[in-house]
């Protein structure tokens, strides 16, 4: 139950940021990805939702017990072409952090599937 509070929690923090963040300079993060996470015995595993997002403009990082994976979306050409009648999916800059249980990590293993990004973090 008290998993179940937090998780709300979080969920409406993550709405109330991407519906009421303050103007200001353009390195702000746009949106958030939505991110789940698995743990085994030595691994922790997190998939990262970014359909859209070139695997080439996404930045990770481990600073202690944080995980922060960030970059930007482009519009698509199509958009750029003529008028946008409907703009739903996020586009612009983003960025997730995550704290992550206690422990030491390393990034053992990362890549790319449709249109997912999966990190295997080594529990030290």
């Amino acid at each position: 139950m008290w998993a179940d509070a937090c998780e709300m929690l979080d969920r409406a923090e993550r709405l109330r940021r991407q519906f009421f963040r303050p103007a200001s300079g353009a390195a702000t993060s746009v949106w958030e990805p939505p991110v789940d996470v698995y743990q085994s015995a030595d691994t922790v595993w997190l998939v990262v939702a970014m359909p859209g997002v070139s695997p080439e403009a996404i930045e990770v990082s481990v600073r202690g017990s944080e995980l922060v994976v960030s970059g930007e979306r482009a519009l698509p050409a199509v958009a750029r072409a003529g008028s946008v009648r409907r703009l739903e999916i996020p586009h612009g800059r983003f960025e997730r952090r995550l704290t992550l249980p206690p422990g030491t990590y390393r990034l053992a293993e990362r890549y790319w599937e449709d249109g997912c990004l999966f990190l295997g973090l080594q529990i030290a």
